[in-house]
């Protein structure tokens, strides 16, 4: 028996039958990263570097004496760690240092963690691996990198690397939740359970 199309045409027409009753349910934004068959949803490291330059800049008072700020954060994704990084331009201004305020930069690795409640991936545990300042040498260099290293740690402790709203989490009647966070070189994936 024929079919009334060329097989190529009926190929095209299921695959848009299909393609069209998957994503109905699904708003749109969430369509570029939700994966229907693996239930996964990937962020793209272009869509997590926008929001996290949202949040941005930063600063913490510390001892008083010192404002640390950060700005300007690019981020990294480290698939052999599972961990994110953020590198990001640092500022410690203090009335006690001669030239102030001391620029630099900072980087800051970090595991992820899903807050249910607040249906975001968050930062968690962050590790400052690199610290350099601009202008500044010996023991004051020391304490400076010492303070600018906790006060990014703290600063970056939790910050959102992506929120999800609940439409994106919610396909026709089932609302996912989020389960194994995995770290790609281009994004990061979450399973959705």
């Amino acid at each position: 028996m024929q079919t009334p199309f060329p097989p190529s045409a009926s190929r095209r027409l299921l695959l848009r039958a299909l393609c069209g009753a998957a994503a109905l349910p699904l708003p749109l934004s969430a369509l570029a990263g939700f994966n229907f068959f693996t239930s996964e949803y990937t962020a793209t490291r272009d869509e997590l570097q926008a929001q996290i330059a949202r949040r941005f800049p930063v600063a913490e008072r510390y001892a008083e004496i010192f404002m640390v700020g950060l700005r300007d954060p690019q981020l990294g994704l480290d698939a052999r760690s599972n961990r994110a990084a953020i590198t990001a331009a640092l500022t410690i201004a203090s009335p006690l240092l001669a030239t102030s305020p001391v620029q630099g930069v900072v980087s800051v690795s970090s595991a992820l963690r899903y807050d249910a409640p607040a249906r975001a991936l968050r930062l968690d545990q962050p590790r400052a691996e690199r610290l350099e300042l601009q202008g500044v040498q010996g023991r004051d260099a020391e304490r400076l990198q010492k303070i600018g290293a906790v006060v990014a740690q703290e600063l970056l402790h939790g910050q959102v690397l992506r929120s999800f709203t609940a439409e994106e989490l919610t396909v026709g009647r089932k609302t996912y939740e989020i389960g194994d966070i995995t770290v790609e070189d281009n994004g990061i994936k979450v399973q959705l359970k």
